[in-house]
């Protein structure tokens, strides 16, 4: 049985060349590879969740190589899903397309027509106003319910804002933490777990309002805390294994010691 050519594009300095080469060997795949034979929408849903986050993580390392190879992995669900879709007779790739280059054109009139905005809240405003003519039933639709928690928080108090459903003064919005956090501490005292558990997420809630107050992303500002506390507890490892400890066989103080250690080599 002959190999099957591998498609290339035609005019290698032609980005439309490059797309029709891709979505040519998509289709090729989806004929000739047992495991992309039997995938679906459903099977590979999961993975791009994956390749988000590796895309994240090539974007916070400032790895260029690693952030063009991550995008190109997520490119390629796109036209897996794409192609999939035309399976079935629902869209094709070239829908997809025409769809956002459209929405985009519709969604800023400031850049594609006469209408003037003068600021990115007035322009953030229009949007939202645009997106509930397209039928939308509330302002917080479109935000997916499977995201991070602490993101959608993020996004909720976003769109709500946009509609002026916001605080007008930064201490107000720092009020309401110490608020939140006296009912928190309240309910650790004296409460069961679920109003534990309650008074600590709007605890949690509050934060999050108080970080876009103070233009701080706080799902970055979390994972820069992650990285941050990885290294450190990596450096107590490390440090172990020289002295040939197990942390179960460290005190306390001795891993407190190596951790300030790794805090003054930062």
């Amino acid at each position: 049985m002959s190999k099957i050519k591998a498609p290339q594009p035609t005019n290698p300095e032609k980005i439309e060349d490059h797309i029709i080469a891709f979505l040519e060997l998509i289709k090729i795949l989806r004929l000739h590879s047992a495991w992309d034979r039997k995938q679906t929408h459903e099977s590979i849903a999961p993975l791009i969740i994956e390749e988000v986050y590796e895309m994240i993580d090539a974007i916070h390392s400032k790895n260029d190589e690693e952030f063009s190879k991550e995008l190109g992995d997520l490119l390629l669900h796109i036209f897996m899903h794409s192609y999939f879709a035309e399976e079935r007779n629902a869209f094709t790739l070239k829908d997809v397309i025409s769809q956002i280059h459209n929405k985009l054109i519709e969604r800023l009139p400031s850049v594609f027509s006469d209408k003037q905005i003068d600021d990115e809240e007035e322009l953030m405003q229009n949007w939202e106003q645009l997106k509930q003519k397209e039928g939308r039933k509330s302002v917080l639709d479109g935000i997916p319910n499977s995201i991070p928690a602490l993101l959608k928080a993020s996004r909720l108090q976003e769109k709500a804002s946009r509609v002026g459903f916001d605080w007008e003064k930064k201490d107000d919005v720092w009020e309401k933490v110490n608020e939140e956090f006296g009912e928190f501490k309240h309910e650790l005292e004296h409460g069961d777990f679920e109003k534990r558990e309650e008074e600590y997420g709007d605890f949690l809630f509050s934060l999050v309002n108080a970080a876009r107050f103070e233009d701080i992303n706080p799902e970055t500002a979390l994972i820069k805390a992650n990285k941050k506390f990885t290294k450190r507890f990596q450096f107590i490892e490390k440090k172990a294994k020289e002295i040939s400890k197990n942390l179960t066989e460290m005190t306390l103080e001795e891993m407190d010691e190596y951790w300030n250690m790794a805090k003054k080599d930062e």
